[in-house]
């Protein structure tokens, strides 16, 4: 089985539009599970523009499913500028805190829209093998975002991290172009063969979506992937909990 661990950033997006606390973050994950989530994920950013510190460890205190935390292990404490919001502790040290089941390391900058590359190795693998590890060490999986390139694949099994977590945008795009998909496909099946072949577990997160998402769950050793902006906006139309059941159907989890 696949599992589906549920992104619940776009939950924390809506909140944060006004002065609230709803939706409840806490309560949609919840939700998520009650339809039958493997997991859910996070990823606090320096700008706390959508899931927050806090809701952080509201989480941790009530999941009884896996805890994946994810961002970039660069980014230092900031002052929040929002009333009643907490300051960012810091990536690392809000995860030496809370340790997560698992802890997805992301090369994003504060600024970005959204996670757009993976890790390129060459230059950051002797600042990344120590944190991966310090978190090994704390007892949490660790992952590493990853562009499916063989190359760097290699590099990041000699950090010691368990898994990576293969970047897809670019096969979404491909598909819904419907052109070059099987080229790309083929590429994504290319990584995750090279990270069989050096030990590593294989997560994948990145505009999959309802479309999409049955081809891509037959690349092999695939373990885990991560949705949230798809699935959020299938919420709206369909409800959560279904929403997460169509998900766990795409792939190939659940019967009709």
């Amino acid at each position: 089985m696949i599992a589906l661990s549920v992104n619940l950033n776009k939950i924390a997006l809506i909140r944060n539009s006004r002065d609230t606390r709803n939706p409840s973050v806490p309560e949609h994950a919840r939700m998520c599970i009650a339809a039958g989530a493997n997991g859910i994920t996070v990823h606090p950013r320096p700008d706390q523009r959508h899931i927050r510190a806090d809701d952080c460890f509201e989480l941790a205190a009530m999941l009884e499913v896996e805890f994946n935390i994810e961002g970039n292990p660069f980014t230092r404490a900031r002052k929040s500028d929002r009333a009643g919001v907490s300051d960012y502790p810091g990536f690392m040290e809000l995860v030496r805190e809370i340790r997560p089941a698992q802890c997805t390391l992301v090369p994003d900058t504060d600024g970005q829209l959204t996670s757009d590359h993976g890790f390129d190795l060459h230059k950051d693998g002797d600042r990344v093998a120590p944190l991966v590890q310090e978190l090994k060490s704390l007892g949490i999986r660790t992952s590493l975002f990853m562009d499916p390139d063989p190359g760097q694949i290699r590099l990041a099994a000699q950090t010691g991290t368990d898994r990576i977590e293969l970047y897809t945008e670019s096969y979404a795009q491909a598909f819904a172009r419907g052109a070059g998909v099987d080229d790309v496909f083929q590429r994504f099946v290319n990584a995750a063969e090279t990270a069989a072949d050096a030990g590593l577990g294989l997560n994948a997160g990145h505009d999959l979506d309802l479309h999409n998402l049955p081809r891509f769950a037959t690349v092999p050793g695939l373990l885990e992937v991560s949705i949230g902006h798809a699935l959020t906006v299938d919420a709206i139309r369909m409800g959560l909990a279904n929403a997460v059941r169509a998900y766990q159907n795409a792939l190939g989890n659940r019967d009709g």
